[in-house]
């Protein structure tokens, strides 16, 4: 027996019950299983055949770009497990529950273990796309994981994908609903596309728009600029690098902001924690931060970077962030240097930093910054700081866009 339900938020003219069916009702699941998987020399690099495994999956569809083939005998053992344009593909090992539409195929395709192949019945008023979409929202891994036993969920049984409930509109609404979500989708999928232009444009700039080793000069630079560029000793040119300490107040409440490495993302600091302003004042006194002072990562993760605006004091950090404060440099000149090739450059001299991913604050004044006259700074500290304000406004977007694909998700499958 069918239950029913009604969602929160719907398209205009749609006032009826979603029915409630199971995924085995509607759609048929098969799998490559146990001593039928391929081995990975069987796996051809060109043929007639295609396989396809999870990893080959991207952002809800097939990354045919390094996809493998195998021989017809192989292609034929198992009907089943032949995909087609249309195909559902559920990822059952490994990283659970990912999710792929098939469409794009031009030649027979067939699944490694691993992976389902759920397919619509045929003569069922179901729109493929929109099963698609509810499978690959977060509804299906949360279903999973509270039938499981044992804790974390390793492998998705196909007993428990057969019972998975599925709200069923009328196929017109469904049309509405797989529509809205495939334009959710592709518009993040382009954003993603430029944000991850952005990002190969500023490292190919980063390697090209500063000199290489020990070169006076680099690849590419700006008009009129010809002058030789000269290592300077970030100690010799910075009044105080300095870093805090852990707090003795551990609640994370208090009227202070309080910086740590992971409060740093893309450049800008997001503080969530807090700490006390006598604390503050007094024990965590030398780390107080300033205006325009550079946070720089030097355990864990080195070489992110920050710089401090008013928004944020005030603020203090603890001994995993170092604070540059006074340095004769352009500011987004050296942010770019110190999160681009600065640290790379350290450890090819010292090699045996790389086993142990932290810098004293002696290391940190060491660094050596391939520097340029003021000018020439100013115009490539302008250059990198649009580049990242760029990435920024892509991963803002797609950030907002996610939430409120979300929030749609939640109010129309409530």
């Amino acid at each position: 027996m069918s239950t029913t339900r009604k969602p929160l938020v719907r398209f205009k003219g749609f006032t009826e019950e979603w029915e409630e069916r199971k995924l085995s009702e509607i759609a048929t699941m098969n799998a490559r299983i146990g001593w039928q998987n391929l081995r990975t020399l069987e796996f051809l690099d060109n043929g007639d055949y295609m396989l396809i495994t999870g990893t080959d999956f991207k952002d809800g569809a097939i990354d045919y770009s390094n996809i493998h083939y195998v021989e017809k005998e192989r292609f034929e053992q198992d009907k089943k497990i032949q995909i087609s344009n249309g195909s559902i593909l559920i990822t059952k090992d490994g990283t659970l529950g990912k999710v792929a539409y098939v469409e794009g195929l031009t030649i027979p395709a067939t699944l490694n273990a691993g992976v389902f192949n759920v397919r619509v019945k045929e003569a069922l008023a179901v729109d493929s796309r929109y099963l698609f979409h509810y499978l690959k929202a977060p509804f299906l891994l949360k279903f999973a994981d509270q039938r499981s036993t044992g804790g974390t969920i390793k492998h998705l049984n196909q007993n428990v994908l057969v019972e998975f409930p599925i709200p069923l509109p009328r196929l017109e609404e469904q049309h509405k609903v797989a529509r809205l979500l495939s334009n959710f989708d592709n518009t993040i999928a382009l954003h993603q596309r430029k944000l991850e232009q952005q990002k190969k444009l500023k490292k190919a700039m980063l390697q090209k728009m500063f000199p290489k080793n020990e070169a006076k000069f680099p690849q590419i630079r700006f008009e009129n600029f010809n002058d030789e560029w000269e290592e300077r000793k970030l100690g010799e040119y910075t009044k105080l690098i300095t870093k805090g300490t852990t707090p003795k107040d551990k609640t994370g409440i208090g009227d202070v902001n309080f910086v740590k490495v992971e409060n740093i993302t893309n450049g800008k600091i997001y503080p969530v924690n807090k700490v006390k302003q006598k604390e503050h004042d007094s024990y965590l006194k030398r780390s107080r931060l300033e205006e325009k002072d550079i946070l720089f990562s030097i355990a864990g993760t080195l070489g992110r970077t920050a710089i401090v605006t008013k928004s944020i004091l005030p603020a203090n950090t603890n001994q995993a962030l170092a604070i540059i404060r006074g340095y004769d440099f352009d500011t987004d000149f050296l942010i770019t240097s110190l999160s681009g090739n600065v640290v790379k450059e350290y450890i090819r001299r010292n090699p045996t930093v790389g086993a142990q991913p932290n810098l004293s604050l002696e290391q940190v004044g060491t660094l050596l910054v391939n520097t340029p006259n003021i000018k020439e700074q100013q115009k490539i500290g302008s250059f990198f700081k649009t580049i990242d304000k760029t990435i920024a406004l892509h991963q803002r977007k797609i950030d907002q866009l996610n939430l409120m694909k979300k929030s749609m998700l939640q109010k129309m499958f409530v």
